[in-house]
């Protein structure tokens, strides 16, 4: 079976890794632009925030930091306002859906 070298055919150092990125509350500096408009569950929220002056709805799972304090996680969504508004033009295709699917 093939095995895996470390480096390169060369012999050099294999290459760095790159970090994980952060998605709990030191990403997320600005939560005084961030609107938090429901609770859809325990664990998923939906708000509205402003990003590079952009605004998103987020539908996002949320976690508890060491803290205590409810932070959003790396699960969800983010929509433009023009995907936002498709979204809401279809409501009533996406209700007869749901209820053909009961």
């Amino acid at each position: 079976m093939w095995k895996r070298r470390k480096g390169n055919a060369d012999g050099d150092a294999p290459a760095k890794k790159f970090q994980k990125k952060s998605y709990g509350k030191e990403s997320n500096d600005n939560d005084a632009d961030t609107t938090v408009v429901c609770e859809i569950a325990n664990n998923k929220r939906v708000s509205v925030r402003n990003f590079n002056g952009m605004v998103l709805v987020d539908i996002r799972e949320t976690y508890v930091d060491a803290s205590g304090e409810k932070c959003p996680g790396r699960k969800g969504i983010s929509l433009t306002l023009d995907q936002w508004n498709i979204l809401r033009e279809h409501v009533d295709e996406i209700d007869r859906a749901v209820a053909e699917s009961k």
